[in-house]
């Protein structure tokens, strides 16, 4: 089966295409011609993948699916949430938001964290939604040099390793786009094409 994932984030598209296996077959935003930054207006996780699903399908007739995550951090009352990816403001740098979160976070003993993904699929002319969700920790320094986003500051529960520190294969068992993703993968499955 072929479907787009409606991103142009190049380590997001080699997680799931790692989650997906042989199974499925992953189309870039490139592949089907759209170049252009997709719209990520909403101020949710599922608007904002919902609206990213919905632009490919209404602009280019593919049947995809998108993704919106957010690292929800108690303390900082669910911050930076829908806003992860320009935490800091633009122009987007991993390297800024981290920073920025460290410094809310200095002097905070509630480290408890989680990331949250929400997965939109258009398929057929209907509208799916699945998410994953993984609990955990910020940690006071980046360790690790793996994953992206946050990954360095965040250590899962039940892990001494942050999420930077883990393989391919071992973040996607426990992750919370891992976990989306299997989801989808179980509806995909289950259909017949």
């Amino acid at each position: 089966m072929k479907i787009c994932f409606a991103t142009n984030n190049v380590k997001k598209i080699e997680e799931v295409k790692a989650a997906l296996g042989e199974e499925f077959e992953i189309v870039s935003l490139q592949e089907i011609g759209c170049h252009e930054e997709l719209p990520e207006t909403g101020d949710t996780l599922d608007h904002n993948a919902f609206q990213k699903a919905r632009y490919v399908k209404d602009n280019y007739g593919v049947d995809c699916f998108a993704d919106d995550t957010g690292l929800e951090v108690e303390v900082l009352n669910g911050a930076p949430g829908v806003y992860s990816g320009r935490f800091a403001g633009e122009p987007r740098s991993d390297e800024r938001n981290i920073d920025l979160l460290l410094s809310k976070m200095e002097g905070k003993e509630n480290r408890k964290a989680r990331f949250r993904t929400v997965i939109a699929l258009i398929l057929e002319g209907q509208e799916y939604r699945f998410e994953g969700v993984a609990a955990g920790e910020i940690i006071p320094q980046r360790v690790g040099s793996g994953g992206f986003g946050y990954d360095p500051v965040f250590k899962p529960d039940g892990f001494e390793h942050t999420f930077a520190e883990l393989s391919l294969s071992e973040k996607n068992e426990i992750s919370h786009r891992g976990k989306a993703v299997k989801a989808l993968i179980s509806f995909l499955s289950q259909r017949k094409f």
